[in-house]
């Protein structure tokens, strides 16, 4: 018999991590966990998540998963769970943690913009840029609004962006070990 997927709320799950005995796993991507977390959160990625080996690394301690709003968390929750155990996760994600007062991390030399943010302002200009040029040089160039157009309705029916990948992997994107600030 399979255990339970337990919704934990901001409240008692810091007292949790007050109290010492659980560890709270935070499944977002790496960028995503640049930008902003929970401060004792440990990353383990979805797209990279290994139950067995956190199984093993946070064995004696309660397991909450966390992500940005419960979606993903229920996900590694669930491949987490191994029969007769309840499983943890945040309810509503890190928004629900700010939205209840908690603090959060933001790395002093993280990425200033989100990476959203980036990925909205690259795909405008190159969209502007074909239009543009396919306007003024030849219409050829209207093959990169197109092209990105379409690399966004992809990612809007995919939950994968490309953009967003390869911007994530740039140096501007990439935080510096030890520089931290503390915001609510």
């Amino acid at each position: 018999m399979a255990g339970t997927l337990t919704d934990v709320s901001p409240d008692l799950l810091s007292q949790w991590l007050a109290d010492g005995d659980t560890v709270l796993i935070d499944v977002r991507e790496d960028y995503e966990h640049g930008e902003e977390h929970i401060g004792d959160a440990v990353l383990a990625p979805l797209s990279k998540f290994d139950a067995d080996a956190l199984r093993v690394s946070h064995e004696g301690k309660r397991v909450v998963f966390h992500c940005g709003s419960g979606k993903r968390s229920a996900d590694a929750a669930e491949r987490f769970r191994t029969n007769g155990e309840t499983v943890f996760h945040l309810a509503g994600g890190i928004a629900n943690w700010k939205a209840a007062g908690k603090p959060t991390v933001r790395p002093a030399t993280g990425p200033k913009i989100p990476l959203m943010r980036q990925v909205q302002i690259a795909a405008g200009f190159l969209v502007a840029l074909g239009v543009a040029l396919g306007a003024f040089v030849s219409p050829w160039f209207l093959v990169i609004a197109g092209f990105v157009g379409c690399g966004l309705m992809f990612a809007g029916l995919s939950g994968w962006c490309g953009m967003a990948k390869l911007l994530a992997v740039m140096p501007w994107n990439k935080a510096k070990a030890g520089a931290s600030c503390c915001s609510v």
